[in-house]
Formats: structure tokens, sequence, C-alpha cells
């Protein structure tokens, strides 16, 4: 038996059938690997893999570990062992082993009282047939898998014996490989046959579940609706936009109706928190795959900023700039992505990660338009140099609009006048709004002065004219909303003098009245309303040209000559 054991012995190329070489000019190395067989590699997992067993060793010492074999191999193998049955060579005599001072030797009716054992012959050990089978790389048992039991006297030691101690409980991992083998045995069920038991019915249903949350998903993102509610429990009026769009398409449909949230199975909802991400991720990738098809092989620019969000999360949203087919210049958010810190390494890194997973090299990068922040726009170590050097062709572009805002901002500190002028504007659009009673009167009196300037006809009626606005608080990061606070006070003039009246008349406090009484005068005073009428007209050239400088198809070269008009403008207005 041990010459036969030893004949037999075969490496792992001997276990399965081998393919007719194909002719080729090339060898191939192993990191050498060739892509054109993937949809075989992946169908192959699927198919049976027809095993010889006749090339499979049996004796448990020499023969390779299931896991040593190919993944998607393993399973026949151990079904091809299964079929074999463990190996117990019945010999007329087995080896002596020296015990102390005794010699024992292996029996063959612990075949029988133990059906899970094998012999080696080679070997003179022990092993356990099902943990061959389903052992991994750390085996739990070694001794019964690969090194081997010989201590022959510890057999039939009654509750110590080593056979009955390996068995262990019902939870051990020898009775879970055993049920491991009936469970590969049935083939029945297996998840890709329970799977296909399914009935074209269950089939539907789930597909009209999924459907409901994705037009449920796809919309609310549209529209840049919150998905989760305060409280989403079967007691709960409002369960949050998410659950309530699906009870919409559920009472609009009733076959929708009957299969989604409570009248689903658990298991298959598709309404989690998860599922949600999930889909929402798929979406964005189809969004990108789409924009990197609209890129091709045309060369492109990045535009970035960042900013933190409600959560106090530094994030960085990143556009492309590019020329499409057919000759129009697009514009495309891309992405957004969280980073740790504003360095210019850490941003580089991540725009150049999002980059390389979608195949776009920084080789065809012809620009950069970034804020003018030192760890954007640095000429030795900003972003914009640390690009320069993979692509000498990305050349940095400050962002015009950006550019202009902050222009009119330091103009407009220097002069001491236009600085004290905007001042007194915010605390007159404060005092004015601050309350709700205040605000009322001025939509109050705001209602009348226009009736009574239709009826005289200074002002013009039609579709979407004269109506009852508020004024506009002036924003410190955008200098066109100093522009909306000029207009909306020229516009509410009259209104605003007659609520700061009141105020004065009927004021709560003496704080108050003092404050109106001042506001008053500054309205009435000519520096005020002269200075209001110069920065409108100002104003309206330079918004103007703010506007238009962050329209999607605008380029370089008619930026530029909107600045050249803009300025003739504004020397025009000089002189």
């Amino acid at each position: 038996m041990e010459t036969q054991g030893n004949k037999r012995r075969k490496t792992i190329f001997s276990f399965f059938k081998p393919r007719e070489p194909t002719s080729t000019s090339e060898e191939h190395s192993p990191s050498n690997i060739d892509i054109s067989n993937c949809n075989d590699q992946y169908s192959s997992k699927s198919q049976r893999v027809e095993i010889d067993v006749d090339s499979l060793e049996r004796d448990p010492s020499i023969r390779i570990p299931i896991w040593q074999h190919p993944v998607n191999q393993r399973d026949e193998i151990r079904r091809a062992y299964i079929k074999m049955g463990p190996y117990q060579p019945i010999m007329p005599v087995y080896p002596r082993t020296e015990s102390g001072q005794q010699y024992r030797r292996f029996q063959s009716s612990w075949f029988k009282q133990f059906s899970w054992l094998e012999y080696s012959p080679s070997k003179d050990a022990a092993f356990c047939f099902p943990c061959f089978l389903f052992e991994n790389k750390k085996a739990h048992y070694p001794t019964f898998t690969t090194e081997g039991f010989k201590s022959w006297k510890r057999v039939n030691d009654g509750s110590r014996c080593s056979f009955l101690l390996h068995t262990g409980g019902p939870t051990s991992p020898h009775n879970n490989a055993v049920n491991s083998i009936d469970a590969l045995m049935n083939l029945t069920q297996h998840i890709d046959k329970v799977m296909n038991v399914q009935t074209s019915e269950e089939v539907q249903k789930n597909r009209l579940r999924l459907m409901a949350t994705i037009e449920s998903i796809r919309w609310l993102s549209l529209q840049a609706c919150a998905f989760r509610g305060h409280d989403e429990s079967l007691s709960s009026n409002n369960c949050g936009n998410f659950i309530e769009m699906i009870r919409l398409i559920g009472r609009m449909n009733g076959s929708i109706d009957d299969v989604v949230l409570e009248k689903a199975p658990k298991n298959a909802k598709y309404t989690s928190p998860m599922i949600q991400k999930e889909i929402l991720h798929i979406m964005a990738n189809k969004v990108r795959n789409k924009i990197r098809e609209e890129i091709g092989d045309a060369k492109f620019c990045i535009l970035v900023d960042e900013a933190k969000d409600t959560s106090n999360k530094e994030q960085m949203a990143i556009v492309l700039r590019f020329v499409d087919v057919a000759g129009f210049l697009r514009e495309r958010f891309f992405a957004i992505v969280h980073v740790t810190d504003t360095t210019a390494l850490t941003l580089k890194k991540e725009i150049s990660d999002v980059l390389d997973r979608n195949n776009l090299q920084i080789s065809n990068m012809r620009g950069q338009g970034y804020d003018g922040a030192s760890n954007m726009s640095g000429a030795w170590n900003g972003l914009q140099a640390l690009f320069l050097r993979d692509c000498p062709y990305a050349y940095y572009v400050h962002c015009f609009a950006h550019r202009l805002q902050l222009a009119l901002v330091v103009a407009a500190e220097r002069e001491t006048s236009i600085w004290l002028f905007f001042s007194k504007l915010t605390s007159i659009v404060n005092l004015v709004s601050a309350s709700p009673k205040r605000h009322t009167e001025l939509r109050s009196a705001q209602a009348i002065e226009i009736a009574h300037m239709v009826a005289t006809g200074e002002r013009e009626t039609g579709r979407g004219c004269n109506q009852i606005g508020s004024l506009h608080r002036a924003g410190t990061t955008r200098w066109s909303s100093h522009f909306d606070s000029i207009c909306s006070l020229i516009d509410m003039y009259k209104a605003v003098i007659t609520v700061l009246e009141s105020m004065v008349n009927e004021g709560s406090s003496n704080s108050l009245r003092g404050e109106a009484s001042g506001s008053l005068i500054v309205m009435r005073s000519f520096d005020f309303i002269f200075i209001l009428y110069v920065m409108h007209k100002i104003m309206g050239i330079t918004d103007l040209l703010c506007r238009a400088l962050q329209h999607k198809s605008l380029d370089i070269l008619n930026a530029m000559d909107l600045v050249s008009s803009t300025k003739a403008l504004l020397q025009t207005l000089r002189e």
C-alpha cells in the first residue's frame, strides 16, 4: 500500500485534464495577465469543473490541502473526495509504534466506530476526513489534518479518548465540517438553485419595489431635498421625504402600493439608508461616466474651490471645463471630496486620485481655476505650482469674478464716505427688517405706495411688475448682494421712510426711537441719497460684468473684452 501511494503521488497540475496548448508568439510572465479572457474566467465560476477522480491523491499525508487549490475549483474537488469517501485501507498488520514500554498499533475496527477516520500508510498516522475537506490556511486541528495522529494509547481511553475529544460538541469545528459536507452535497439548497426557483411574480414585485425606490431617490436628489425624517416609525405622521414619496407613488399606482413599505418582506424593502446611499452612488457614477464620455480624449481644465459644510467638514468641489465633440464649451460638476486639511499637497493628492479613477490624465490638463488663497495660487508651493510641475501647459487663472469682487471691496474700504454709506445701509436694513411687526408695516406701506404710483401712471403694469418685496441684506462673500440691497432700498424708499417715522412716533423704547430718528436723518441727507444713486449707477455696470464672468460659455478673450468695456464705461461716468 505504501508503494502504491508513492506511485500515484502527483502534482497540482495533474488534478485536472490539461487543455490543448495554443500557439502563441510570446511567453507570458505571471505578472503579464491577459485580460481578453476575463469573461471566460467569470463564466467558469458558475460552471461545473470536471475532475479526474483517478488523479486525486488518496493518502492523507501526501495529498495537497484543499485551501491550496484555486478558489473556484475547491467545491468540485471536495465533491470528488466525498464521492470516494475517506481513505480507510484495511491491512493485515499495521506498523507497531513504541509507546513507553509497550508497542501499540492502529486498529481497523476504529473505521466502523469513527466513520470519518482516515489512515495514511506512508506516515502510519490517522487523519480526519471532514476537517481535511473544510480546513482553512490556519487549521483548527493540525494534528488531524496535516501532521497526523499517532498516539494510539490515547484511543479507547474512555472520556479522554482523543477521537471523541476531536469530535467535540454540536458546534465544534469537526461537526461544522460534517454539516458542511451535507450542505455541499445537497445541490437543491445551494443559493443559485434556490434563486432560480423564485417565481416570476416575486421577481416582478422586487422590481416594482426597486423602481419606486429609484424614482423617489432620483426626484429627491434632483430637487436637492432631504431624504430622512426625524421619526420614520409606523406611528409617525411624517416619515420624511423618501418614505412619503414612496407612499405617494403607491397611492397613484395600486400594483406598487401592494408591494412596498409595510406590505414588503422585511428582507426586501429596499428602503434602508444603506440602499439609498448605494443607489445614489450608482447614479453619481453613471453621471461621472457620462461626463467622461463627453470629454473623450479632449483637453480639459479644472475649477476647484473648498468650503465647510453644515457638519463642519472641509469639502472640495471639482468642476471640469472642456469643449465637447460638437465644439460647445461645457462646465460639469464632477465630484465633491472631503479633505482633512487644505494644504496644497493634500488638495493635489485628492484631485489626482479623482482624475486617475476616471482615467483623466494630468498631461491633458490645460488650465486651472482657483481663488487667490496662498495655498491655491502660491507661485512656488501652491496647488497651481504643483500641477504645473506635472504639466507645464496647465496654466493658472485666478477667477475673474473673484478678482472683481476683491477690487470692489478694496476700493469701497479705502473711500471713507463709501464705507460709511454701506455701514449705514446695513443698519437701516437691519432696523426695519428685524421685527415681524415692522416688516408687516413695511409691506403695507409699499402696497399703498405702489397702488398710488400705478394710479398716477408712474409705474408700468404687467406680469411680474409691481410685486411687493423686502429689503435685501448685503452679504459678505458676494459683492453683487450689495447691488441688490441698493436696488431694494431705492424701490422701497418712501415705504422705509414711513416705517421709520412710525417708529419715531410709536417706538416701544427711547433707544429704539433714537435709532429710528438717526436712521431717518441719514436717509433724508443729501450725501446719503447722492451716494445711493451714484453707487446704483456704478454697481449696475460692475454687476453686469460680474454676472457675465460667471457664464459657463465664457472664454478668456470675451472676458478680457468685457473687462475693457466695463473700464471704459466707468471712465466715461467719471468724466
